[in-house]
C-alpha cells in the first residue's frame, strides 16, 4: 500500500493540484484525497480511473499494490 500512496501524492504535486483541487475535479471530498494519500482508504474502481485521468497518467503508475 505504501507505493499506491507515494505514487498519488507525487502526480498529484507533479500536475501541481492541491487536494482541493483534485477533489473537485474527480467529485469526492478532499478528506476522502487526504484519506487515499494517508492510507487509510481504499479507491473504488471507478475513482482510480478518474483520479488517473484527472493526472494525466497511466492507472497502472499511480495504483501499484503490493
Amino acid at each position: 500500500m505504501a507505493e499506491f500512496i507515494c505514487n498519488l501524492k507525487k502526480y498529484r504535486q507533479l500536475k501541481e493540484l492541491t487536494q482541493e483541487q483534485l477533489a473537485e475535479i474527480v467529485g469526492v471530498r478532499r478528506e476522502t484525497i487526504m484519506r487515499l494519500e494517508a492510507g487509510k482508504y481504499n479507491p473504488s474502481l471507478k475513482l482510480a480511473v478518474d483520479i488517473s485521468r484527472a493526472v494525466n497518467a497511466p492507472i497502472e503508475e499511480i495504483f501499484i499494490f503490493d
